[in-house]
Parts: structure tokens; C-alpha cells; sequence
């Protein structure tokens, strides 16, 4: 059994500002997306400006930020959306969905794409590989914050966490990291290193994101607010993942077939 090491959620201090952990990791996510995205045009010789790639990046931010916390709010905080409306903005308490920033991702492509005149799914497309390295930082930021953690266990590498019931629990958090963040993203990256028909990249993504969260999920602690949705083993996060893999093989499927 592990104990949760003491990490201090606040990287440091500006004065009355206090710098979070978990906005590094966001910081970090967006420029890692940059990066990378600079290096892909470089190397791969994309029809990319670099201003249309810090433009991509700036839309993709808006679109997680927004979408990731009202996603949060609709999906697994509703009551306390109705109750209490104004908590939409209260950021800094947390309150984050993946599934959320997916779909503010999607309607900010949709922007960036008519601007510059490119075909919707050539952006995501461009962004998909993008991604994965981002969540991992992400689900570090959940690890540092001793959030998100997963079902009890027995296993050696189980891990107390703070401000719960004292039991040993799956470090959920970090298997999201390795499976949503590294393996994921080694994936699409390999994937997308070769011409595809447009469109396929993006459904390798939504496949394999989906199939690695609902795998996780099994692990991690259903949230405190909803429990299990249904079957006494369905979880939201499963809920809303299923319809991703779903969607990823229909858009696949229609892709390759449009090219033989």
C-alpha cells in the first residue's frame, strides 16, 4: 500500500496570486499542442501558416475551457447548476469534462475552419494527435490535486488518498495517464504519420479514446454527486464514451470506403 505523497497544490505564490498545479498543466497541454503542431508542419510539409497554428491552438483553448466547464456542470453537476447558477463561472473550484471540451473543441473547429476556408475534418484531423500529450498533463494535474481517484483495492501499488474514507484505492489518475495520455497518443501520432483519407485520424482518436476510457472507468471511483447511472457498474464517464467509439468506427468505416 502507497501513501499519497504531501504535494502542495499551489506551485507557488505572486503575491495574493496563487499559481495551481493544475493550471500549469493546462498551461503546459497548450503548449505542447503548439509544439507539436509547429513540428508536424515542418516535417510533414502541411498547407499550414504558422499563424493558422497558433490560431488552431487559441480556438482549441477557448473551446476546452468553455466546454470542458459548462460539459462539467451539464453532465455531472446539474443540480448545483440550477440551484446555484453563478457556480458555472467558479472555475478555480474545479469541475472539468473531457467529454465537455470534446464538444467545445468540435463547435470551436467548426469557427477556425470557416475562417480559414479548410474542410472541418482536416482540422481535427491536424489537432487529433495534438491531444492525447495534453491529457496526459492533465491527469497529472488530477494526480497532484488527489482528485478523480479510483475503487478501492488490494493491489500493492493501491494508494490512500487524501480526504477520503482512508482505504487503499486505485491511482486512477495515473492509468488515464499512461492509456488516455501516452499509449493514446502513440497511436494517433504513428497513425497520422502517413496520408489518410481525411477524417480517419480523427475516428482513430475517438475509437481509442473511448475504448481506454471505458476500460479506466472500471477502475476509477464513480463520482460522489451521481454514483453508477445504471446496472450498479455504468458510470457517466462510460456513458458518454460509448457513443465516441461508436461514432469513430462509423466515421472510419465511411472514410476508407469513399477511397477503394
Amino acid at each position: 500500500m502507497l501513501i499519497f505523497p504531501a504535494i502542495n497544490p499551489v506551485a507557488f505564490s505572486l503575491g495574493p496570486l496563487q499559481v495551481h498545479w493544475y493550471g500549469l498543466m493546462y498551461l503546459l497541454a497548450f503548449t505542447l499542442a503548439w509544439l507539436l503542431a509547429r513540428w508536424r508542419v515542418k516535417h510533414y510539409s502541411l498547407n499550414w501558416t504558422q499563424d493558422e497554428v497558433s490560431d488552431v491552438i487559441f480556438y482549441g483553448a477557448l473551446g476546452v475551457i468553455l466546454g470542458g466547464r459548462i460539459g462539467y456542470m451539464l453532465f455531472y453537476n446539474t443540480q448545483m447548476l440550477v440551484s446555484h447558477p453563478l457556480s458555472l463561472f467558479k472555475i478555480w473550484q474545479g469541475g472539468m469534462s473531457f467529454h465537455g471540451g470534446l464538444l467545445g473543441v468540435a463547435v470551436a473547429m467548426i469557427g477556425f475552419s470557416y475562417k480559414t476556408k479548410k474542410t472541418f475534418l482536416s482540422v481535427t484531423d491536424f489537432i487529433a494527435p495534438l491531444v492525447p500529450f495534453g491529457l496526459a498533463a492533465g491527469r497529472l494535474g488530477n494526480f497532484i490535486n488527489g482528485e478523480l481517484w479510483g475503487r478501492t483495492t488490494t493491489l500493492p501499488w493501491g494508494m490512500v488518498f487524501p480526504h477520503t474514507d482512508g482505504i487503499a484505492r486505485h491511482p486512477s489518475q495515473l492509468y488515464e495517464f499512461a492509456l488516455e495520455g501516452i499509449l493514446l497518443g502513440v497511436i494517433v501520432w504513428c497513425y497520422s504519420s502517413r496520408p489518410r483519407p481525411a477524417g480517419c485520424v480523427s475516428a482513430i482518436f475517438l475509437i481509442f479514446y473511448g475504448i481506454c476510457r471505458l476500460f479506466v472507468e472500471c477502475f476509477r471511483a464513480p463520482d460522489q454527486q451521481l454514483g453508477f447511472i445504471a446496472f450498479h457498474w455504468l458510470t457517466m464517464g462510460q456513458l458518454l464514451s460509448l457513443p465516441m467509439v461508436l461514432v469513430g468506427l462509423g466515421l472510419w468505416w465511411v472514410q476508407r470506403c469513399k477511397t477503394i
